[in-house]
């Protein structure tokens, strides 16, 4: 009869499974909401209609989640490629020269700290239940959970992006007033990506409020500039 498995009396919620679509989402929802308010707080400063502030504003929401789920996409099949050609080489390796692959392995477990005979042992039955598996994680440093998901990550960073965008958008578009516009469109977004940083570092265990303090200050950069140049542009023309 073979053993049960054991359970520990002390599970861990470790995050690592979550780091691809995490990731993919935090990039796209902060982008949505800071591209977005950027592009509708620079038109409105140029001092254009109210209705070209919002049209540009939804063809910003429609380029700009097509343009983050393409770049994801693309971006994190790249990734898998170079997984997938490693995995290959290591397959015709193993299948080419097994005992100097399991040379490699006992040599990265002595490396990390295990007495010689101990390393070949670990290293030997490691090799007998899954060789590729064990030279994938413990060689290549590659693991099932955080393996690179092309469609994951395009899905999660477009719909992020634009649940990110709707924000800004709809700030401006629903408030009177142009004064008034402006100024919520610009509190709207800082509020967001706080709440957005302090929600992404909490995912990922990092200190929340450092995650919301570092978004907010490149939303205020990026709105200044943006303003900035609406400004100038429109006083030019």
């Amino acid at each position: 009869m073979s053993p049960l498995p054991v359970r520990s009396a002390h599970p861990e919620p470790h995050r690592a499974g979550r780091e691809g679509w995490l990731r993919a989402a935090v990039l796209g929802a902060n982008d949505g909401i800071l591209s977005t308010a950027g592009l509708v707080v620079g038109v409105a400063a140029a001092d254009a209609s109210h209705a070209a502030v919002i049209t540009a504003g939804v063809a910003g929401v429609v380029a700009g989640a097509l343009s983050m789920a393409a770049g994801e996409y693309v971006s994190v099949s790249s990734q898998r490629d170079v997984e997938r050609a490693d995995l290959a080489l290591e397959i015709r390796e193993l299948t080419a020269n097994p005992d100097a692959e399991l040379a490699e392995l006992v040599a990265i477990y002595e490396g990390r700290g295990l007495t010689p005979d101990l390393a070949h042992q670990v290293a030997t039955q490691l090799t007998e239940h899954g060789a590729l598996e064990a030279h994938a994680r413990d060689e290549l440093g590659l693991d099932e959970a955080r393996a690179a998901r092309p469609w994951q990550a395009a899905w999660a960073s477009a719909l992020a992006f634009i649940a990110g965008a709707v924000l800004p958008l709809g700030a401006i578009w629903l408030v009177p007033g142009a004064t008034e516009r402006f100024g919520a469109t610009v509190a709207v977004t800082l509020v967001a990506l706080g709440l957005l940083g302090a929600a992404g570092a909490a995912l990922g265990g990092a200190p929340r409020v450092r995650g919301a303090g570092r978004v907010v200050l490149w939303g205020i950069l990026a709105m200044a500039a943006t303003t900035a140049i609406g400004t100038l542009v429109g006083a030019s023309l």
